[in-house]
């Protein structure tokens, strides 16, 4: 993580924000503007490489046109579950037509760990129609209650 974008009341490192991005196989919560201006909040599966969080949708989902319009979004990536901890940041985020498909392929070996159960299938089926969502930090901070839950 490039840690200029890292805020100073982060509790994490860039290297603890980096291994905990890698190793959360858990989906990311991206907000952007709807078209009339309200907030829009979706899950999605994601994977972080070289600095960047990308993840995958449908060319036709909904989100893909509000980020066609408006390219700020926030996102959060944390468990449901205590401990709780996370990252959460503001980003601009680009779309990348030629990449869906393979980030679509990452992102089910990353998921569901195969690309044989039916579910991988049914998505490998509709992989033309992917485009890759490239988010990369414009700030990043991290908070991690574990120790005052452990108490």
């Amino acid at each position: 993580m490039d840690t200029s974008v890292i805020r100073s009341t982060s509790a994490w490192s860039g290297d603890e924000i980096d291994l905990f991005l890698i190793e959360s196989v858990i989906p990311i919560r991206l907000s952007c503007l709807s078209s009339s201006g309200a907030p829009l909040v979706c899950s999605l599966w994601y994977l972080y490489e070289d600095g960047a969080i990308w993840c995958a949708t449908q060319k036709s989902a909904h989100v893909v046109s509000c980020i066609e319009k408006d390219q700020r979004c926030g996102f959060e990536i944390a468990p449901e579950s205590p401990p709780y901890r996370g990252v959460r940041g503001q980003s601009r985020v680009s779309l990348d037509h030629a990449r869906g498909p393979e980030t679509l392929l990452s992102l089910i070996d990353r998921y569901l760990g195969t690309r044989e159960s039916g579910f991988a299938q049914w998505l490998i089926r509709r992989q033309e129609n992917e485009v890759a969502i490239r988010i990369e930090p414009a700030w990043i901070t991290s908070w991690d209650f574990t120790k005052r839950m452990d108490a």
